[in-house]
Order: C-alpha cells, then sequence, then structure tokens
C-alpha cells in the first residue's frame, strides 16, 4: 500500500496543491494534523482534500480544535477523523492521537494507550499517527535549544507495541526528517508531503 503522509500545512495553497499532484500516486493520505492556521479556512480546506477523492485519515494538530474538526469530517464522505480512534484496513491498524505537540510526558496518551493495547491483534502491521513529535530522535531535536523536546509517552507505546511506521510533525525545523525506534520507521513528512510504501 503506498500512503501519502502530510503535516502542518497551515493553510498553504501551494503545498495543497502539491499534495492533491501526489495523491494520484497514493492509496491513502493521511494528515497528522495543523491543515489551517487556528481553524482559519478549515472548511475550505477540508472540502479541496475531500475533492482528491481518495480516502483520507486526519487528526487535528495544536491548530485545530477537537470537535470542530471531528464535526466538519463528518460531513465529509472521503475523510475519516481518527483521534484518539483506530480504523483497520487492508491488515493494518492506524491509530491515531491528535491536538497538543507541546507536551513531553501526557497522561491523556498514557491512558489511551492502555485502550490501544486491547484493541491490537497478533498479527496487526501498527501505523501511529501523531501530532507531537517522538521523544529522543531526529524530529524532535531543536538546534536552537540544542535538546529533545519531543513525547517520552509516544516513545514509550512505540518501544512495547512496535508500530512499523509513525507518522508525526509539529516542529517545523524537522520538516522531511526521519528516524528508527526499533523496527518502526518514524518520520515527519512536512506540508509537501511523502510517500510511503507500507507492507
Amino acid at each position: 500500500m503506498k500512503i501519502l503522509a502530510f503535516v502542518d500545512l497551515h493553510e498553504d495553497l501551494q503545498a495543497l496543491k502539491r499534495i492533491k499532484e501526489k495523491s494520484k500516486l497514493a492509496d491513502l493520505i493521511i494528515c497528522a494534523g495543523d491543515i489551517s492556521n487556528f481553524s482559519s479556512n478549515l472548511n475550505k480546506f477540508l472540502k479541496e482534500l475531500n475533492n482528491f477523492n481518495k480516502e483520507t485519515l486526519i487528526i487535528p494538530g495544536n491548530h485545530e480544535m477537537d470537535n470542530e474538526l471531528k464535526k466538519l469530517c463528518s460531513k465529509l464522505k472521503n475523510i475519516k477523523y481518527i483521534h484518539k480512534d483506530f480504523i483497520r484496513k487492508n491488515g493494518f491498524l492506524f491509530l491515531g492521537y491528535g491536538s497538543s505537540g507541546f507536551s513531553i510526558e501526557d497522561k491523556e496518551f498514557d491512558n489511551l494507550a492502555k485502550k490501544f493495547k486491547n484493541i491490537i491483534k497478533k498479527d496487526d502491521k501498527i501505523i501511529l499517527v501523531t501530532h507531537a513529535p517522538v521523544y529522543g530522535t531526529a524530529v524532535d531535536y531543536l538546534p536552537w535549544s540544542k535538546e529533545h523536546r519531543g513525547n517520552k509517552s509516544i516513545r514509550r507505546f512505540i518501544e512495547q507495541v512496535n508500530p512499523i511506521l509513525a507518522i508525526c510533525g509539529h516542529f517545523h525545523e524537522n520538516d522531511s526528517k526521519a528516524d528508527w525506534i526499533k523496527n518502526c520507521r518514524i518520520i515527519n513528512p512536512g506540508k509537501q508531503g511523502k510517500l510511503l510504501r507500507i507492507k
């Protein structure tokens, strides 16, 4: 399966047009949050994304309100809202957790992780989609502060369940960077988007 993943679009219409072109090569689109700037033109951008006519999984970033995004997505045929939720497709289990990207420790995610673990089946190939970057990786290191500022709760979950892929964003400085934890590829696909093959 080919996934087109992107994040942190922030209302960039030109970037959305490039995503549209790349989407022609994808089986599935994933948005890891911040498609808007504090919900500005959110409905417009979601409708444009819906018109790509590709199944699209989305979570909120710190620029979208959970309930607002969920309501708008519910009216669109091709967009599925997976914040704090999951979806199975072709043997893959997609797990979603969006909103804030600023927490080093996240009790809400820790509680959600327990629920996620209960729905994981032995043969599931897990893809984790978060807005927050994963702690201690290339996607969360900020050169200006000379430290890692990602989420330790998400990292623990990855170490415990060993997904095949983790898609995240939030730190624009790390657009297009990737790393590994065990057998899990960690990637910030950026607003230009990345085509990823999963199998």
